[in-house]
C-alpha cells in the first residue's frame, strides 16, 4: 500500500467534504447570519457532535482499531468476526441509552453547557427543542465510527473519507429547501443533522457486508476483547479529546459573551478545520491502523520511520497553512461568509478568533499524528496524564485571556493548548525510544522556513487593504482570493523545489 497515494485519495476526498462544508457555512451565514438563532443551534449541535468525537470517532476509534487490527493479523477471521458482533452489539446498546437521557435531559444539558442562555428564556427553550431534535446523532455516528475502523483497517479508506459529505449535503437541502417549512426556520437544520446521521450510516453497510463484517447481534459484555476495548476506551476519552472537551468549556464561556460571540467562534473553527481535517484527520485514520500493523508485527523501526513521515508531512503542509490563515482572515471571512445576515462587523470578530486559533493550528494536527503513537501500543496512562495536564492548562488561559480578549482569548487558550499537547506527547515517545527521528531534520526545517518566508511576502503585498476586500463585491473577492491563495500556493511549493524537495521524497509504503 503506497501510504503517499492513499493520503492524497482520503484528502482528496476530505477536501470535497469541506469544500460542501464551506458552501454549507455559506447557506447558513446567508440564511441566519450570526446572532441568537445561529447561537442557539450551534450550541445544540456542539454537544452531540462533541460526544461523537469523544466517544465515537475518538476514544472508540482509538481503542477499538489497535485490538481489531491485532485480531486480524494474529487471530484469524472467525475470532475478527465475532468479535466485530460482540463491540457493536454492546456499542449499540451504550450509545442507544446516552442518546435517549439526551434527549430527556435536554434541560438540564445546556443550563450545564450553555448557562448564560438561561437569562434569555426564549433562546433556552429554542436550545432545548434544537438539542432534542439533534441528540439522537450520536447514536448513527457511533456505528459510523465502528464501521469506518472496520474499512479503514482493511485499508478500505475512500468510502469513510467521503462519508461526511452526505451530513454537509443534508444541511444544504434543508436550509435551502425545507427552511421555510419550520417555525422558527432554524428547526430545518436541526433536523439535517438527524438526516445526515442516518445517511452517513446507511451508506456504510453494504461496504462491511462486501468485506463479511457487517454485524450482527451478539450481546456478550463479558468477552475479553470486548472487556479490553471498554478499558482502552474509558481513559481514551481524555487522551483524544481535550480540544473538544475545551471547546465545549469554551461555550460555556462564550454564552456570558456578547451575543454572537458563540458564532463568531464556530466560523472561525470551521476555518480552521479545513486544514486539520484535510491533513491531520487524513494522517490520523491512515496511521493508526499502519501503526497498530507495525506494532502487532514487532517492527519498531516501521513504528519509528511511519511517526517520521508523518511529523514531516505535518510541518510541510500545515506551516503554510497557519499563515495563510493568519494573514487572510478578512479576505477569507469575507469571501466566504459576507452576505445577506453575516455583516462587516461579524468578519472583523470572526478574524479575531481565526487569527488565535492559527497559532495553534499545527500543534492540533502533530498531536494526531503522536497520540496514535501510543494508541497503536495500546498504551493509555500517558496520553491521559499529558491530556489531563493540557486540559487543566487550557482552562487557566481562558482565564487569563478572557477578560483582555474576549471571544479571541478562548481561541487563543486552545491553540496554545494544542501546542503542549503536541509537545508533551513528543517528549513522551522519545523518551520512551519510541520514535527515533530520522537524518535530516535540520536541513528539512531550514528549507520550510525559507519557503514560509516567500509565501509571507507574497500574501502581505498581494492582500492589500482589508478595508478594500469588505466593499468588494462577491465575484471580486472570489477572483482577487483565488488569485492570492493560487499565488501563494505557487510561491511556497516552487520555493520548496528550488530548494530540492521531491514528491518521490515522500512517498512510503505500508502494510494492507
Amino acid at each position: 500500500m503506497n501510504l503517499l497515494r492513499t493520503l492524497a485519495t482520503v484528502s482528496s476526498l476530505t477536501l470535497l467534504s469541506r469544500i460542501l462544508g464551506f458552501v454549507r457555512d455559506f447557506v447558513i451565514a446567508h440564511n441566519f447570519g450570526a446572532g441568537v438563532l445561529t447561537d442557539a443551534f450551534f450550541v445544540a449541535f456542539r454537544l452531540p457532535n462533541l460526544l461523537r468525537r469523544l466517544f465515537a470517532e475518538g476514544a472508540f476509534s482509538q481503542a477499538f482499531v489497535p485490538l481489531l487490527a491485532e485480531y486480524r493479523n494474529q487471530r484469524g477471521t472467525d475470532e475478527t468476526r465475532t468479535l466485530v458482533d460482540r463491540v457493536a452489539t454492546l456499542l449499540f446498546l451504550i450509545v442507544l441509552g446516552v442518546a435517549a437521557l439526551g434527549v430527556i435531559g435536554a434541560p438540564a444539558l445546556i443550563y450545564l453547557s450553555a448557562p448564560g442562555f438561561a437569562a434569555n428564556p426564549e433562546k433556552f427553550a429554542l436550545t432545548v427543542d434544537l438539542t432534542r431534535i439533534t441528540f439522537p446523532y450520536i447514536l448513527f455516528m457511533a456505528l459510523v465510527a465502528l464501521a469506518a475502523g472496520i474499512l479503514n483497517t482493511w485499508s478500505r479508506f475512500a468510502l469513510p473519507a467521503f462519508t461526511p459529505t452526505l451530513l454537509n449535503l443534508s444541511f444544504i437541502g434543508m436550509a435551502l429547501f425545507a427552511a421555510p417549512y419550520f417555525d422558527p426556520p432554524i428547526l430545518a437544520l436541526a433536523w439535517a443533522v438527524f438526516l445526515g446521521g442516518i445517511l452517513q450510516l446507511a451508506i456504510q453497510l453494504p461496504a462491511l457486508k462486501k468485506i463479511g463484517m457487517l454485524p450482527r447481534f451478539d450481546f456478550a459484555p463479558g468477552d475479553p476483547g470486548v472487556r479490553r476495548v471498554l478499558m482502552l476506551m474509558a481513559p481514551a476519552v481524555l487522551g483524544v479529546s481535550v480540544a473538544q472537551i475545551s471547546l465545549l468549556i469554551n461555550t460555556i464561556f462564550a454564552s456570558f459573551l456578547t451575543s454572537g460571540s458563540v458564532s463568531w467562534l464556530y466560523y472561525a473553527d470551521r476555518l480552521m478545520e479545513f486544514p486539520a481535517g484535510l491533513l491531520g484527520a487524513a494522517l490520523g485514520t491512515i496511521l493508526l491502523p499502519s501503526l497498530a500493523r507495525a506494532h502487532s508485527s514487532s517492527d519498531p523501526a516501521e513504528f519509528s520511520g511511519l511517526l517520521d513521515w508523518g511529523l514531516r508531512l505535518t510541518f510541510l503542509l500545515t506551516l503554510p497553512a497557519a499563515v495563510a490563515l493568519a494573514m487572510l482572515g478578512v479576505p477569507l471571512i469575507a469571501t466566504l461568509f459576507q452576505h445577506g445576515a453575516f455583516t462587516t462587523a461579524d468578519v472583523l470578530q470572526t478574524r479575531e478568533a481565526l487569527v488565535a486559533y492559527s497559532i495553534g493550528l499545527t500543534g492540533l494536527i502533530l498531536v494526531k499524528v503522536l497520540a496514535p503513537g501510543f494508541y497503536a501500543q495500546q498504551n493509555i496512562r500517558t496520553p491521559v496524564k499529558i491530556a489531563l495536564i493540557t486540559l487543566a492548562a487550557t482552562q487557566a488561559m481562558n482565564l487569563a485571556f478572557i477578560v483582555p480578549l474576549g471571544h479571541a482569548g478562548l481561541a487563543l487558550s486552545i491553540g496554545l493548548a494544542s501546542c503542549l499537547n503536541a509537545a508533551l506527547l513528543f517528549r513522551g515517545l522519545r523518551r520512551r525510544a519510541i520514535y527515533r527521528p530520522q537524518a535530516g531534520w535540520l536541513a528539512f526545517g531550514a528549507k520550510i522556513t525559507i519557503a514560509l518566508a516567500a509565501l509571507a511576502g507574497v500574501l502581505w503585498f498581494g492582500m492589500g487593504a482589508e478595508a478594500d476586500w469588505l466593499a468588494a463585491a462577491p465575484a471580486q473577492r472570489i477572483a482577487r482570493l483565488l488569485a492570492l491563495v493560487g499565488a501563494g500556493t505557487l510561491t511556497y511549493f516552487a520555493t520548496l523545489w528550488l530548494l530540492g524537495f521531491r514528491l518521490r521524497d515522500f512517498r512510503r509504503h505500508g502494510r494492507s
